[in-house]
């Protein structure tokens, strides 16, 4: 199994004057980063944390390597927090995918969220952690009002607030033709679950065209907020360029040609050396006895 086909898709919306989202785009690694805090320290903080990632200076693998990946990123923007007042209690939400081999390792803190769309159907990965989704999951408020509550952008948990924080992990077994897609809340706010996946399956055969029509949706919904979709496929294809350089360096010798005629070329390439120094032996001896006389 591996990632056929990439996308992504970023824009600062119609009512933010910067875009504090920041992405990751480095299969097999995937990251969004939506981050929030005054003047622009939102944008550092999703800056950092994208950084932090992008070191890969992590060991380990699967749920262990996604857990250090965040919580280096979670330390980054965490000890700049500390000390650069300018920027003093900035944080960001972060979801990260990892492939290897036939799964695909998930981290999670915040409201961005994490998707796969398989068999034509859109599924949400992650929970947020806000308020008014705590609110759902503890039946103290229906999906319909939460999306009209007026704390529906105050998350619960995030990074770089304090020295560590609680990653949710979890592995999900790849199949050929899923769509994984990674989106800040910009998109899921303006953009409903049920419109998300039939743009992604209208357009599953160019990613780029379906991120791009998503984040288009969610601007023509209001654009409230930043933007950014992230979007991979799985196959279990072999790679072409692996798949032609493997059938190039495997290709048969040619069968050697025993025909009578081959044979009598044969024969008279491996005559012709001797003669050639048996004229130079004649040509010397001649030479000499000239010389002589």
């Amino acid at each position: 199994m591996r990632v056929a086909r990439t996308a992504v898709a970023t824009h600062t919306g119609r009512k933010r004057r910067h875009n504090e989202d920041a992405y990751v785009l480095q299969p097999p690694l995937f990251a969004i980063a939506d981050g929030m805090g005054g003047a622009r320290a939102g944008e550092v903080a999703s800056g950092l944390a994208a950084a932090a990632l992008q070191t890969d200076d992590v060991d380990g693998s699967g749920k262990d390597r996604v857990i250090a990946m965040i919580q280096a990123a979670n330390r980054s923007v965490y000890e700049r927090s500390s000390r650069d007042a300018e920027v003093a209690g900035m944080g960001t939400t972060m979801t990260v995918a990892l492939v290897e081999d036939a799964t695909v390792t998930f981290g999670h803190v915040g409201d961005s969220r994490a998707y796969v769309l398989r068999d034509g159907a859109l599924e949400q990965l992650t929970d947020d952690h806000s308020l008014v989704a705590e609110l759902v999951r503890g039946g103290k408020l229906s999906a319909e009002e939460a999306e009209h509550h007026p704390q529906r952008s105050v998350i619960t948990r995030a990074l770089g607030t304090d020295p560590d924080v609680d990653v949710d992990t979890f592995t999900v077994d790849a199949r050929d033709g899923d769509v994984f897609v990674l989106c800040s809340d910009g998109l899921t706010d303006m953009v409903g679950d049920e419109e998300i996946g039939e743009v992604l399956g209208e357009r599953r055969e160019s990613l780029r065209e379906a991120a791009e029509e998503l984040v288009r949706r969610a601007n023509k919904a209001g654009g409230q907020d930043n933007i950014t979709v992230i979007a991979f496929e799985m196959t279990d294809e072999p790679d072409e360029q692996t798949l032609e350089q493997t059938v190039e360096q495997t290709q048969p010798l040619p069968a050697p040609d025993d025909s009578p005629e081959a044979k009598r070329r044969r024969a008279w390439r491996r005559f012709v050396p001797l003669l050639i120094l048996l004229l130079a032996i004649v040509a010397a001896a001649i030479a000499l006895w000239v010389l002589a006389r």
